[in-house]
Order: structure tokens, then sequence, then C-alpha cells
């Protein structure tokens, strides 16, 4: 009988210790819709309608953003996260991925497509499809105070494949090195070529360095928190194309974000972007060298209903060259003034 109490012991005990680490593991499955209207209130709306020259909220009317769905798995070690995307911000998202004919491959609804292993309490190596470290602002809608995008974001990368390693250094200081595929080649590398990511991060506030194909990215992003209420958010950043070409792009965005209630936001995106030598080709209009600017300000309030989340925005850009928009008598113009309601819902 002693055995047999000791055996029934043994087996509960290791039922237990299974149990505990069944918990350690956890699978999740979250996302994310949205839609918006869009209108100018300083340009057409018909066949002649434009947008600014950022990333995203760019069709007019009625329009859709993505459908975002996430599984992930975290484990005690290890975990994965496969992020999936389809609608026309998600297909804008992942713009590189290979087309057959002009069809997207099967994996271009693939935004992120990653592994992870913590190696210790304060390294962690991860491998696969993961969106860029750089930046002030996201892919997914539901991370970004502003529905529309900024110039800074839309002309930095968006994703990278490869393998990176993440250090905890502590007293609030880590470190992340990152070997990956040229910037936004996600699915493959059909070059040979490779790049290299460095971020440094201190508090909440990160240094980026991105070199990839001869051209190379310095950013800066952080914020602080000056009240319980009132947030500041900054982005600055500066791209040199390659060694051979004088084309650059710098830039800087401040995004003071303040809580007036428990369901209500507003927030101010002030934005500063200029290109030398064509850039990015971002702003569209430059002078006899090549060159231009553009300040861009948005206003967006945040109203939240349970998981939805409402964005009114009224945004104005303007430029430095005659011609980088148009106004409703289709004559060129400076600037452009325009209006989005968005509608987020994440679960």
């Amino acid at each position: 009988m002693k055995k047999l109490f000791k055996a029934v012991a043994f087996l509960l005990t290791i039922g237990m210790f299974a149990q505990e680490t069944e918990e350690t593991k956890k699978f999740d499955f979250s996302g994310s819709v949205d839609a918006y209207y869009r209108a100018n209130l300083s340009a057409p709306n018909d066949e002649n309608a434009i947008a600014p020259g950022s990333s995203f909220a760019q069709l007019p009317g009625f329009a859709l953003g993505m459908a975002n769905l996430v599984a992930s798995y975290e484990g005690e070690k290890v975990g994965f996260v496969a992020d999936l995307v389809f609608g026309p911000r998600g297909a804008d998202a992942i713009f590189n991925s290979p087309q057959a004919g002009s069809f997207y491959s099967s994996s271009s609804i693939v935004n992120q497509l990653y592994m992870y292993w913590n190696v210790s309490d304060k390294i962690t190596l991860t491998m696969g499809n993961f969106n860029t470290f750089l930046g002030y602002e996201v892919i997914s809608p539901t991370a970004n105070f502003n529905y529309s995008t900024s110039y800074l974001f839309s002309y930095g990368p968006f994703s990278h494949t490869g393998i990176k390693a993440d250090f905890d250094l502590g007293s609030d200081w880590s470190f992340m090195a990152a070997v990956m595929n040229p910037t936004d080649l996600t699915e493959f590398n059909a070059t040979g070529d490779y790049g290299l990511g460095l971020q440094l991060g201190y508090a909440g506030q990160y240094l980026n360095f991105l070199s990839s194909q001869g051209a190379f990215e310095i950013d800066y992003t952080g914020g602080f928190d000056l009240s319980d209420d009132f947030f500041l958010g900054i982005n600055a950043a500066y791209y040199d194309a390659s060694d051979d070409d004088d084309a650059s792009f710098a830039g800087v965005a401040l995004y003071p974000q303040y809580a007036t209630s428990d369901s209500f936001s507003l927030g101010l995106r002030a934005e500063y972007f200029a290109e030398t030598e064509g850039g990015a080709g971002a702003i569209g209009a430059y002078d006899a060298e090549g060159d231009a600017s553009v300040f861009a300000v948005t206003l967006t309030g945040n109203y939240t209903v349970g998981d939805l989340t409402i964005k009114p925005e009224f945004r104005l850009d303007s430029g430095s060259e005659e011609g980088t928009f148009i106004d409703n008598d289709l004559a060129a113009s400076k600037s452009l003034s325009s209006f989005v309601l968005a509608a987020v819902y994440s679960f």
C-alpha cells in the first residue's frame, strides 16, 4: 500500500507539474478591422481626386482599410507570431512581395511571420518577417493615434526579413542587432545583398540605424509623459539613398496628445519633411535642383466605445513648390486640406 500511495503521489506531482507547464504557454488570437471616409476640402473629389503623398487613407469617399488577423503562441522559451492582412491597406503595406503575373502570390497576405527563442532572461533571438523597428508609426491602425500616416513613416522601411537579437542591458537600457534581406524584400532574397539594423534604447527612447544596398537611415523615436493626461511623441530621421546618389530626405514630427476623458483624446501631428535631389519622390513637385519640402499638420480625435475607436481627422499639407497639389479649379497649388472619418475595431 505504501508503494501504491507513493506511486499515486508521484503521478499527481507529475500531473500538477505538467499543468503548471501548460499554463505558462499561451495561444492568442487577435486583430482589427478598419474602414474610413475621406474627402478633400480644397481639391476635387471626382476622377481628379488627389491625396497627400503619404501612405494609406488615400482613397476617396467611403473606403476599406484592412482586416488584420494575428495568431500568436507564447511559451516559456519559444513562440511565434503569424500576422495576416487583407484589404487595400494590407496590400500597400506588403507592396514588395513577389507577384505572379498581375496577381499577388499566395504569401502576399503575410504582414509578419516570425519565431522567437528566449535564450535567457536577457537575450531573445527572432527569425522571420517582422515590421520595422524604425519610426514612431506602424502599419496597424490600432497602434497609431492618427489614422493617416506621416511622410517619415511612409518613405522609411515597412518590414524586414532576417534574424535579430535583442539584449536587455539592465537599468532601462536595451540593444538590438539584425541581419536582414534588403529593405521590404520580405518573402525571399533575390539580390544576394543583406542589410544591417541596429537599435539602442533607453527608457522608451530609441536611436535606430539601418543600412541596406548602399543606402542608410538614422532614426530617433521616443516620447515623454508630460503629465498623466498629456503625452508628447517625437520622431526624427535622415535617409541617404546610396554612395553614388545625392538623393536624400530628412524630417521631424511631433505628436502631442491629450486625454480629455477616459473615452476621448485629442492629438496633433506636426511634421516637416524635406527632400534633396528628388529624395524618395514623396512630395511630387521640386525646384530646379530637385529639392522640396512639405509641412503637414494633422488633428485627430480618438473616441472609444468598447473595442471600437472612431477617429475624425483634419489634415493640412503645405508644400514648398507650386504644383505639389491642385485646387478645386484644377490649378496648381501648394496646399491640400482634407477630412477623414475612420472607424477601427480591435479584438
